[in-house]
């Protein structure tokens, strides 16, 4: 964390997101508290873009899929990059496809609850209970 005192950090990509209207405000106290680390997230974070690893539309489509994720669903950015998707010509129906495959996410809550339920089911009906300390 840099003081006051400090000289101000270099922040060329925070500062074209900013320009760019791509800034979330609430980025702003971690830019604030650490600037410089704050870069080198943003840069870490767009370096497969940046790096021409992966093309803009295939960028928009994953990045679709992270900001609607049910860990992180974050509504701002899932429109910014739908309409940037939409502007690179990806398909209504490819960026449907991202957020069905993304909906699955959700799955493992049944796939983890429901073998445990029927189990538990199983053992209340022949009158045995497991011990509710275990895990």
């Amino acid at each position: 964390m840099r003081s006051d005192q400090s000289p101000p950090s270099s922040t060329p990509i925070c500062d074209a997101m900013r320009v760019a209207g791509q800034w979330n405000r609430n980025w702003e106290p971690m830019a604030r508290l650490d600037a410089d680390w704050t870069e080198k997230f943003f840069s870490m974070v767009s370096a497969p873009l940046n790096s021409g690893v992966i093309d803009p539309k295939t960028f928009e489509l994953i990045a679709i899929a992270v900001d609607a994720s049910v860990t992180h669903m974050y509504g701002p950015g899932v429109r910014r990059h739908i309409r940037r998707a939409l502007a690179l010509g990806v398909t209504p129906e490819e960026i449907t496809a991202v957020l069905q495959l993304t909906a699955t996410l959700g799955l493992h809550t049944m796939s983890l609850g429901a073998p445990i339920l029927l189990e538990e089911m199983e053992n209340h009906r022949r009158g045995e209970f497991s011990d509710v300390s275990e895990g």
